[in-house]
């Protein structure tokens, strides 16, 4: 019995870090956290590749303080859809639906990461920078979580929320916000995440649906009109692709090729999706658009100008 106990009982507060840290990775979502990084760091290695203005103290502080925001917001975000979280199994188990964190900690922790992600980037980057953080907040937490229980349109303001990011690094790196560049890197995000979300929406529509969310796919079960909705932003992603390097001076003329094929990829699949009205097609699309960003963000900042 002895031995049984010394061995129990240091694996017991070692279960219990673990369970800590893998609810406080979920409560602050932060698979989908790196993807803002990445975003704000490519923003950032572009405003300074033609100003020539590169820091690497200046990027550290502009990740430290989107990390924090981005972090901050995804709390926020979790208690605002606590119940609808609770109706869906793919969130039922997240820590407040759970009841494994208490609500009171989680609006703390939420409301320190949010204001030390800002007051950072603000006194460590610049205000514009800043600017544009609180702005990412605002449209997420205030416009686009309420509206998903009232409206499709959602999906367009939660795509402009998420093509703000890159604007904190864009912002950070001295790049002027009315500028080609700085609309090159709103649309690039925007565009992406319409077919993206179109597919995610149409392969979980059931659990969107018990959660009382207004989508796309809600009662689209051919995938008609999803699919139909994939196909048209897809298509823009193409023009927008090949028409930029173009028609605007911020990519060489020879981008056009590499910034366009990817989106021809992207409508293939969408069109795919449209004639077949499957999951697994749905799918293919949904993976191929996280392939998709990275791509393009390697030849835009190889023909950027």
């Amino acid at each position: 019995m002895a031995s049984h106990e010394t061995d129990s009982k240091p694996t017991e507060p070692v279960g219990l870090i673990k369970g800590i840290q893998n609810d406080l990775l979920a409560l602050t979502k932060a698979r989908l956290s790196v993807l803002v990084v990445y975003t704000a760091v490519f923003g950032y290695f572009v405003a300074t590749k033609t100003s020539g203005t590169f820091s690497w103290l200046i990027l550290w502080h502009t990740l430290v303080g989107t990390i924090l925001a981005a972090f901050g917001a995804s709390v926020f975000n979790q208690l605002m859809e606590v119940d609808t979280d609770k109706l869906m199994s793919r969130t039922s188990d997240r820590p407040l639906p759970s009841n494994r964190m208490p609500k009171p900690l989680a609006f703390i922790l939420g409301w320190l990461l949010s204001a030390f992600g800002l007051i950072h980037l603000g006194v460590m980057v610049n205000v514009m920078a800043a600017a544009m953080g609180a702005a990412t907040l605002i449209t997420y937490l205030f416009i686009y979580t309420p509206m998903k229980r009232v409206s499709t349109f959602n999906t367009v303001v939660g795509a402009v929320s998420g093509a703000l990011p890159p604007l904190i690094g864009w912002a950070g790196g001295g790049g002027a916000l009315l500028s080609f560049g700085a609309l090159f890197l709103f649309l690039l995000l925007f565009l992406w995440q319409m077919p993206h979300f179109a597919a995610i929406n149409w392969m979980y529509r059931e659990e969107y649906s018990k959660g009382g969310f207004k989508m796309w796919s809600n009662n689209d079960d051919s995938g008609a009109k999803t699919a139909k909705i994939a196909v048209f932003f897809s298509l823009l992603i193409v023009l927008f692709g090949i028409l930029f390097p173009l028609l605007t001076p911020v990519l060489a003329i020879w981008g056009a090729l590499p910034c366009g094929i990817p989106g021809v990829v992207m409508l293939l699949l969408a069109l795919k999706f449209q004639r077949s009205g499957t999951r697994e097609d749905a799918r293919r699309l949904f993976f191929y658009t996280l392939l998709y960003l990275p791509l393009m963000m390697v030849f835009a900042y190889l023909a950027w100008l």
